[in-house]
């Protein structure tokens, strides 16, 4: 009985603390926006359940560099559907705004814990659909919607790119099922894209198929749950009416293999689909966060948006150093 009262106790104080520090996170988010011009509409939803993770943040430029409707450039966090929250993507959801050309929106989806496959994209689809139904309000363009998402968010991103109008995915939360979920462009930066291969490999090179991260997703193990990983794969759907894509990814990425990062982006070309590809030499799943992802993710958005004249730089990246262990 103790330990029934003590774990209750305990459950209760993580919980507050876990409150307490979300608060603080976004008035860290709203002090930021405001030093840099950007107008901050927190906890949006768009659906009709209860769930704090189904709604989105939106960042807009106070001073807009023209009267045109602004594209939008929608950020779709990591942590292996399991971990992570829309506010992680808030420094860069208000870089974008502040620059006037574009609206950001952090989009939160229900994860693994707290609801079940095929939850995850049918939230972020509904989202899609959320910033539609209110492009007028905001005088958004709802033909240049981007994704941007690294990890578990890159593996979203790549499905909302791939999986336009498959009526399995396209779930029926919130009032705006009327709009499409369509995105016009991707960034994928190390999404895993094929659950029929393994997202690790142990030291020997062989597949490593217990992986806690992708059986929360798919309901168990991906060789038992062999339907599900199909239907949860964006190499699945992808066709020649796919968005353009481009994907960076780790050559040495232990926690998602970049045979990966080849599946998506030979799949595309295959399908005739604009796909670009930046290695990142000698890189893990960490590696993403290079200086230079930003900066040419950014240059392909602004083509593919905003219809910018530029040739994107494909040429492999060069992971930077690892910091040494201190003893």
């Amino acid at each position: 009985m103790k330990r029934f009262w003590f774990a209750t106790a305990l459950a209760l104080l993580l919980s507050a603390a876990s409150a307490q520090d979300l608060a603080a996170r976004k008035q860290q988010a709203l002090e930021a926006a405001e030093k840099s011009g950007v107008e901050v509409r927190l906890d949006q939803p768009y659906a009709d359940g209860a769930s704090a993770k189904q709604k989105v943040d939106v960042y807009l430029p106070k001073k807009r560099n023209s009267e045109s409707l602004l594209p939008v450039v929608a950020l779709i966090h990591g942590g292996g559907w399991v971990n992570g929250d829309r506010l992680g993507y808030a420094a860069q959801a208000i870089q974008l705004a502040r620059t006037g050309d574009y609206a950001a929106v952090t989009v939160g989806y229900r994860l693994t814990g707290e609801a079940a496959w095929p939850a995850q994209v049918h939230d972020c689809k509904a989202a899609i659909r959320w910033i539609r139904a209110h492009a007028g309000e905001l005088r958004l363009d709802p033909e240049k919607i981007a994704v941007w998402g690294s990890s578990a968010g890159g593996h979203l991103s790549s499905l909302l790119g791939t999986s336009g109008g498959v009526k399995e995915l396209e779930g029926g939360l919130g009032p705006n099922t009327k709009f499409s979920s369509h995105v016009q462009c991707v960034v994928n930066l190390c999404g895993p894209e094929d659950f029929t291969r393994p997202l690790m490999f142990d030291k020997e090179g062989r597949p490593v198929w217990k992986d806690d991260a992708v059986s929360g997703l798919l309901g168990g193990g991906a060789l038992e749950r062999h339907a599900e990983a199909v239907a949860a794969s964006p190499v699945t759907y992808v066709s020649r009416d796919d968005p353009p894509f481009i994907t960076f990814h780790g050559t040495q990425d232990g926690r998602v293999a970049f045979l990966h990062a080849e599946a998506i982006h030979g799949a595309l070309q295959k399908a005739g689909v604009t796909s670009l590809l930046v290695p990142i030499t000698g890189g893990g799943h960490g590696s993403v966060s290079h200086p230079e992802v930003k900066v040419r993710g950014q240059q392909f958005t602004d083509k593919v948006l905003r219809g910018i004249s530029t040739v994107i730089d494909t040429t492999p990246l060069q992971a930077p150093p690892e910091a040494p262990n201190k003893r």
